[in-house]
């Protein structure tokens, strides 16, 4: 099978950094205190973790910019292209958001671009994704257990729920200084990996001092300075806005297509035929912030099977970025290499894309796995 046969797996895998966040581990309990500037009443990690775990949203709007300086080559966006999720272009350079959040079942997400606007608005049952480039919208309605959480993660507060959704000792959590972010005061919690093998040095998750909401989260590489990921407020206000932000009114000559009921929906109205659990092809290895995940996309991995068709153009793009990542070789066999700041991502020949926040000798040990 050809890698362009199964893009499902690589838009998961491409834009690792919306997940930087979601293999990190858990946390081992510091109690050091904020510092002191802005002035704000000492906080305990323990503490920060309890008012994020109580803390209620009832809306939101605002302004995020997104930065990225991953150490990846230019390629890495034209991958997210190629393989049909635009969003992937987030994986660099400086990108502003509005948001607006209404509850867990409305939420509207609009991308500006010096091209166009894409936007997604969840109301209820309903979704709506416009590509103002092209003038083309989508509408599907959401099943009835559809899980309750942002169509999007493209706020800190989004990226900090994946961060935190394990706990266990693989994290050390203890409280930065103090910071004022959009205008607030804010402390600061700070995630660091006790596993050395992890390119991540530190996760830093910014909090509002009054609504307990993450205004800001920076990823900070290992020997870094400088965040190689962060996404963050500008402009911030927690009153829940109007209805009508909520609603979407298709402008003249858009071509709307009407999804079928049972898709399941992904970035930029990509479709994702199946949950990433429910995947056999699809395994980790280790635990924490060492997770390597290995993904079987069959044969041609870097690009040399694609087989003309109806997705050529793709297909042609795809397998000139593949080409031109560096090979590699070793007693696990031979592939080509991505590696950034954060992560690195190794495409087997025989078929097998194996990636995590780790350094290319750890995925070197899982492919001989």
């Amino acid at each position: 099978m050809s890698v362009m046969k199964n893009r499902a797996v690589l838009r998961w895998l491409v834009p690792v950094t919306a997940g930087v966040a979601v293999i990190g581990g858990g946390a081992a309990v510091g109690t050091f205190a904020a510092g002191a500037d802005p002035a704000l009443p000492p906080r305990s990690a323990a503490q920060l973790l309890e008012d994020l775990r109580t803390s209620r949203l009832d809306g939101l709007s605002g302004t995020v910019v997104q930065r990225a300086d991953l150490g990846l080559p230019p390629i890495a966006a034209l991958a997210g292209r190629a393989t049909g999720n635009e969003l992937a272009a987030l994986v660099s350079g400086t990108h502003t958001l509005r948001v607006w959040y209404g509850g867990e079942d409305r939420q509207r997400l609009a991308l500006v671009d010096t091209l166009g606007e894409q936007d997604i608005l969840r109301n209820g049952r309903d979704v709506w994704t416009w590509n103002s480039r092209e003038n083309t919208a989508t509408h599907r309605v959401l099943p009835a257990d559809a899980p309750d959480r942002a169509t999007v993660p493209a706020t800190p507060a989004d990226a900090a729920d994946r961060a935190l959704e394990a706990i266990d000792p693989t994290t050390a959590v203890t409280v930065g200084r103090t910071a004022t972010v959009a205008g607030r005061s804010a402390y600061e919690l700070v995630l660091t990996p006790r596993d050395k093998a992890s390119l991540v040095h530190q996760v830093r998750i910014a909090l509002d001092a009054e609504e307990h909401v993450p205004l800001r989260l920076q990823v900070l590489a290992d020997g870094q300075d400088e965040p190689a990921f962060q996404v963050a407020f500008t402009q911030v206000d927690f009153r829940t806005p109007e209805a009508d932000q909520f609603r979407f009114n298709p402008p003249p000559g858009v071509k709307v297509t009407e999804a079928p009921a049972d898709e399941r929906p992904g970035p930029a109205g990509k479709r994702f035929d199946k949950p990433d659990a429910e995947r056999p092809d699809v395994r980790t290895v280790g635990t924490g912030w060492t997770t390597v995940v290995v993904a079987k996309i069959g044969d041609a991995a870097t690009g040399g099977g694609a087989k003309p068709g109806a997705d050529a153009p793709d297909a042609q793009m795809l397998a000139q970025v593949l080409g031109d990542l560096p090979k590699v070789s070793g007693d696990w066999g031979s592939g080509r290499l991505l590696s950034g700041k954060l992560f690195s991502v190794l495409l087997t020949d025989d078929g097998r894309v194996i990636a995590g926040l780790v350094t290319p000798e750890r995925l070197y040990e899982a492919a001989k796995g």
